[in-house]
């Protein structure tokens, strides 16, 4: 059965990571001005409907009043043959006034001709309109003033019907080119319940096993709350959270290795639960506390890959191992960035306990410093300092950021060597240094980039040799979305 693809043409997105610029044209201030565009066309359209549904309403107020004078006039036409034509249409005037109540039009809703006074009330509308029909009649002198007087009216009265067509025909275009495309702002919430249906009890005799229902959840127990009691599996899981031997294996697998994480998962589908991917990060953790830099940070990327699949839901899976090996696709700098920060946070933590350890004449490994690596096998970070010269606000901000740092921080960044930066940050203070790393991120300096290999050196070709074996390993289909 063909998939029909058509309901997403309507689609409207302000941020578009795939769109392909020139070369000589920033990607992210594109994208910014393209954001900046849209949101301001959207915007401006949603004023011109508001600003055409009041107009509209207004218009209604007048027309009612016109057409009730039309009428009052119509009405005493007899009567002017044979009275002072004057007095008979001040008559039909004052019978025409609406309530005071409703003289006032209705409030103008927000940024709706916001530089303009307050629309006057009707009766100062209408004063102005006979206003009008007497200037003209004066201009044109007819036989018979009262006749020509209503058709006046009527003339002004047509007016504003063919107003309030040609405002309809507008609001109907914008209000359709409003509706054409899909926006967060369109998405409701549609059936929100959480309620159950509960089966009633068999007062029939037993039953063979087969006919039992299957619980989600075969611990539950029908007695009331207080007469229910922890299971020994509950304290079990409230005292320690450890990761189960399937979970440690999986811990063993090389980050590079997504064929080898896939296949063990689908062997295993039961690691993919919240309890495991504790149980990783905490033996990230003490991997750490035993200085064991790189077990601790491949353990944080395992258990955040568990994590991401089972955030992305049924075919979290699939979807993830997809996305992950695609070669320039966003997902990757994403999950690369939270494996980054998170084994930072854990290193922190575990350098301060060491610290602890050690002033307390405990076992501590050493002195902790904050370094700078590459977790995905091929890539390297890659050191940018921002121009001093540029008109670009986020490169201004990176040049203010990077000019606060020490001369020494500043003479290895302008190095471009990776070991020069983490020797200074070497020779900092933990805090210190997790600040400036901080910095270094928020100025953009710091890139991750695919690392260039010389092929032509006996050491190039044997590392490009393991790069190719592992692409071989972890190669999957493009993503299709």
């Amino acid at each position: 059965m063909p998939v029909d693809y058509s309901k997403w043409d309507a689609l409207e997105l302000s941020d578009d990571s795939d769109i392909e610029v020139h070369p000589n044209v920033d990607k992210r201030s594109f994208i910014r001005a393209k954001q900046n565009q849209i949101h301001m066309e959207r915007q401006q359209r949603k004023l011109q409907i508001e600003t055409l549904k009041y107009e509209r309403q207004v218009n209604d107020g007048l027309m009612k009043r016109i057409s009730s004078l039309l009428s009052a006039l119509k009405a005493h036409a007899a009567e002017a043959e044979t009275r002072n034509p004057g007095e008979v249409a001040f008559q039909a005037v004052m019978e025409s006034v609406g309530s005071p109540e409703d003289d006032n039009p209705p409030a103008r809703p927000e940024g709706v001709h916001a530089q303009e006074e307050q629309p006057p009330t009707y009766t100062k509308m209408m004063a102005t309109l006979l206003d009008q029909v007497n200037k003209e009649l004066d201009e044109k002198k007819p036989e018979n003033r009262y006749s020509a007087m209503v058709d006046e009216i009527g003339v002004h009265l047509k007016k504003v019907q063919d107003l309030q067509q040609e405002l309809l025909k507008k609001l109907t275009e914008l209000e359709k080119e409003e509706s054409r495309k899909i926006t967060s702002e369109g998405i409701h919430t549609g059936f929100d319940s959480s309620h159950v249906n509960k089966s009633a009890p068999s007062t029939s005799g037993k039953k063979s096993d087969d006919s039992k229902v299957e619980l989600l959840n075969p611990n539950f127990s029908t007695t009331k709350p207080e007469e229910s009691k922890p299971s020994a599996a509950d304290d079990d899981e409230d005292k320690e959270i450890e990761a189960s031997p399937d979970a440690r294996k999986f811990a063993n697998i090389k980050p590079s290795n997504y064929r080898e994480s896939h296949a063990f998962i689908s062997a295993h589908p039961h690691i993919l639960s919240e309890k495991e991917t504790d149980g990783l990060l905490i033996m990230a953790f003490d991997s750490q506390l035993d200085g064991k830099d790189d077990f601790a940070r491949q353990c944080v990327h395992q258990a955040l890959l568990l994590q991401y699949c089972r955030a992305l839901g049924k075919d979290g899976v699939a979807l993830f191992f997809k996305r992950i090996t695609t070669k320039g696709h966003q997902a990757q700098d994403v999950f690369y960035k939270d494996v980054q920060d998170t084994y930072y946070k854990i290193k922190n933590r575990a350098a301060e306990i060491n610290a602890q350890r050690e002033a307390e004449g405990g076992s501590g490994g050493g002195v902790e410093q904050i370094q700078l690596h590459a977790v995905e096998p091929g890539t390297e970070i890659k050191i940018k300092i921002p121009p001093e010269q540029s008109e670009n606000e986020e490169e201004k901000r990176g040049r203010e950021i990077y000019n606060g740092f020490s001369p020494n921080m500043q003479k290895a960044l302008a190095s471009g060597s990776l070991d020069k930066v983490n020797e200074v940050l070497g020779k900092m203070k933990v805090d210190d240094a997790e600040e400036v790393v901080g910095l270094l991120s928020e100025a953009g300096i710091l890139s991750l980039e695919e690392q260039i290999i010389d092929a032509t050196t006996e050491e190039g070709q044997k590392h490009l040799r393991e790069i190719e074996e592992q692409a071989t390993l972890g190669s999957y289909a493009d993503d299709p979305e």
